[in-house]
């Protein structure tokens, strides 16, 4: 639940102003949940509370801006006074500040727990409706928000009520074209380049150009425009049951009593199509890889390693002017030709040019019954 960041504000200035405090900075982290975002992990409010030296006390608006859990007011109390710094909670309902000072005494802190208290049981309530109604939701075949499966946009429920989701004209056409070159034998890695290449925006960030919000977001303390695909992220896609029309929920198709899946609109993949890629998903999954061929039980004398995306352009590289192929080569292409690199150790430490790619000296190219390439 979010309230307005007006009235906060104005509340921690009339909190400011009867404890006769001037206001230095705004640390304002709207879409964050305090139920389960401790303070010091907070995008705009953590690296206030690293400096505690700039400042002599935290306004708050109200106790459950603050914390909606006893467990994390106890970590802001014990901070508030191993560097001396002053708590204080506008609320505006008393109409009298509850303030915590270094030296508070303990009726002022059971206060605080009782707030706290109070504050996480109507967390935990709230999250229960949700979560009743969300299930309600999904067994009707309705959207009821968070991530739309990636393939997909929301629309209007056939019944006039509520909404569902309907294959959105842009995403859903790469889906398909993604699962056919999969099929044919493109690795996941070399997808997620190509993707990365071409700037076609992560299902998060598709999410928030459809909601007009803007994309990126922010990781260890720095901003980024946009989030880069992976293997992983392609991988989680091309698993999802939403691509046979299913709504899904932890991953899972959803079914309703009699057992069959509800659906959420139009497919994009047949069943049929969709188990075919499944299958060869995976025969590429751990565990499941066919078995090595055997070897004469050698132990490599000095192992090696390099970024897997990186060893994949240098072969496919290698190998496009060693066969004079123009085509993109499958992973089918490699095995048959019996391709191999072999990749020697590097040097420690180095400059910035070292995340620019491989060591190209490090690399050597072998196709069986062909002299082999270095560099």
């Amino acid at each position: 639940m979010t309230t307005s960041p007006g009235r906060q504000r104005s509340a921690v200035q009339r909190c400011a102003d009867h404890l006769g405090f001037h206001l230095v900075a705004e640390a304002s982290d709207l879409g964050v949940s305090a139920r389960t975002t401790s303070p010091f992990e907070r995008p705009a409010l953590s690296p206030w509370l690293r400096r505690p030296h700039a400042y002599e006390a935290v306004v708050w608006s109200h106790v459950d801006r603050a914390v909606r859990s006893v467990e994390h007011m106890t970590e802001l109390i014990a901070w508030a006074r191993r560097h001396g710094r002053t708590l204080a909670f506008g609320m505006p309902e008393d109409g009298v500040p509850l303030v915590v000072t270094p030296l508070a005494g303990g009726s002022v802190i059971r206060r605080c727990m009782e707030l706290a208290r109070d504050a996480q049981r109507e967390a935990e309530t709230i999250s229960a409706r949700l979560t009743s109604a969300h299930a309600t939701l999904r067994e009707a075949g309705r959207y009821g928000g968070g991530l739309v499966p990636y393939g997909y946009r929301k629309a209007p429920h056939p019944s006039g009520s509520g909404w569902c989701l309907a294959p959105d004209p842009e995403t859903a056409s790469l889906v398909r074209s993604l699962v056919s070159e999969v099929r044919s034998g493109r690795s996941l890695i070399a997808l997620a380049r190509e993707l990365n290449d071409r700037g076609v925006p992560v299902p998060r960030d598709r999410q928030a150009q459809l909601q007009g919000r803007r994309t990126g977001g922010r990781r260890h303390g720095r901003d980024f425009d946009h989030s880069r695909w992976t293997s992983g992220t392609l991988s989680k896609v091309l698993r999802s049951p939403s691509l046979k029309g299913h709504r899904t929920h932890g991953g899972q198709t959803v079914r309703d009593g009699a057992g069959a899946p509800v659906l959420i609109g139009q497919p994009l993949l047949s069943d049929a199509e969709f188990d075919a890629l499944q299958a060869v998903l995976q025969t590429r999954s751990n565990g499941t890889r066919r078995p090595r061929r055997p070897t004469s039980g050698e132990v490599c004398p000095a192992p090696a390693g390099v970024r897997s995306d990186w060893l994949e352009q240098y072969t496919l590289d290698c190998y496009r002017r060693a066969t004079g192929k123009e085509a993109p080569a499958t992973r089918e292409d490699l095995l048959r030709d019996r391709v191999r690199v072999t990749v020697a150790k590097g040097r420690r430490g180095g400059g910035p040019e070292r995340s620019r790619g491989p060591e190209a000296s490090r690399l050597t190219f072998t196709i069986e019954g062909r002299a082999p390439q270095s560099g």
